[in-house]
């Protein structure tokens, strides 16, 4: 039998996050600012990230080919990096951007090691 791929378990794990953002979508405002008053403006943004991340996790799971599962893990850290620049940005204290760094450049960081390891096997 075939273990699954890191790449795999790491889109399984994006997966689930995806449809915690839909489901919570107040978590990114929270950790973006104490302000009760701006955490809803964040929350368009959040239920973003659940469509985003089940198409890129689905692409990753259902690839017919390496090749291709390694694109959308490309295009993962991509995104994550991008989420890392844009919303660092928005943190309105050092401890909102401490998370949201935290969080995006360890995914990256993975998802990055999921590739390398894939590769490897």
């Amino acid at each position: 039998m075939n273990k699954p791929s890191y790449s795999a378990l790491m889109s399984t794990a994006t997966a689930g996050y995806a449809v915690f953002a839909l489901a919570k979508p107040r978590h990114l405002g929270k950790a973006l600012t104490k302000s009760s008053l701006k955490q809803p403006e964040y929350d368009v943004v959040a239920r973003l990230f659940g469509p985003r991340d089940l198409a890129i996790s689905a692409l990753a799971l259902f690839a017919p080919s390496p090749r291709v599962r390694e694109h959308a893990m490309v295009a993962r850290v991509a995104l994550d990096l991008t989420d890392a620049a844009l919303l660092t940005g928005e943190a309105t204290h050092t401890t909102g951007k401490a998370k949201v760094l935290g969080a995006t450049l360890t995914w990256a960081g993975l998802n990055v090691a999921a590739i390398v390891a894939d590769r490897k096997a």
